[in-house]
């Protein structure tokens, strides 16, 4: 059962897990730091509990808790109850979703355990933006790709804004590395997987016709210069999404996510 813990200090260490949650050397989420994933809002807090992350605290108001009365009633964990002032100071800005969590980082996911079963997977490079990031987890839980794969370059994804935009669907899709990038993506092609790199190449086939195999990997660059030529020369073929004139590419969370779905129809 979940244990409430009234605080009106915000000094009160034992809600450090919350501090300075903007700073930028002091952020409790940073893997050098404390290592630590938060997350915000019902939603995303209820995928948290959900997920296969240890919780170790709650923050939040007595109208969020309330809200989620049911999602707590197995919870083994301090729920620090406190007012949206104390809140503010605890964390650093007005935090008007009201809730808060934190939890550990699990153990890495193993790649041949991502690609066991798995019939559709995301291969990123260079995608350093956390905002895209979470933006692709949460177009990959929605088009039902069944994993993420991250090469050189690339973002956190259990960064606190990733996990938010992602709407906590980062904590659900399985993630892995690919080791010896690029040249690991022979793993994925002795697994079966057809290797597909979205590029905006006038020479490049139409995505439509590009997906043969039973099994695909996706791959999509960095926002602006795209895939690297070493990767792409890595993969059985390059696609495009035909653009209209005067415009030659999309903004890569919205590119997978169009591949997502050509891979669903």
């Amino acid at each position: 059962m979940v244990h409430i813990i009234e605080v009106d200090d915000p000094a009160d260490p034992r809600v450090d897990d919350f501090r300075d949650l903007n700073s930028s050397d002091r952020r409790p989420d940073l893997p050098e730091g404390r290592g630590l994933v938060i997350a915000e809002g019902i939603l995303v807090v209820q995928r948290l509990l959900a997920s296969r992350f240890p919780l170790r605290a709650l923050l939040g108001t007595e109208r969020r808790m309330e809200t989620l009365t049911e999602d707590l009633a197995s919870v083994d964990a301090p729920f620090y109850l406190l007012s949206e002032q104390v809140m503010h100071d605890v964390v650093g800005f007005h935090l008007n979703r009201g809730v808060l969590a934190s939890a550990d980082r699990a153990p890495a996911t193993d790649l041949g355990a991502v690609l066991q079963g798995a019939r559709t997977v995301a291969v990123l490079e260079g995608v350093n933006d956390p905002e895209n990031l979470g933006s692709m987890f949460r177009n990959a839980a929605g088009l039902g790709v069944d994993g993420v794969l991250f090469g050189s370059r690339c973002a956190d994804p259990l960064y606190r804004r990733a996990v938010r935009v992602s709407m906590g669907h980062v904590l659900r899709v399985p993630f892995a590395d690919v080791p010896n990038w690029p040249r690991g993506l022979d793993v994925l092609r002795t697994a079966g997987f057809q290797t597909i790199a979205l590029t905006p190449e006038p020479g490049a086939v139409t995505l439509a016709s590009a997906m043969t195999g039973e099994k695909v990997a996706l791959l999509v660059g960095a926002e602006g210069p795209g895939l690297t030529e070493h990767a792409m020369r890595a993969c059985d073929v390059r696609a495009r999404i035909p653009m209209a004139p005067g415009t030659d590419s999309l903004n890569v969370s919205t590119a997978a996510a169009m591949a997502f779905y050509e891979r669903v129809r």
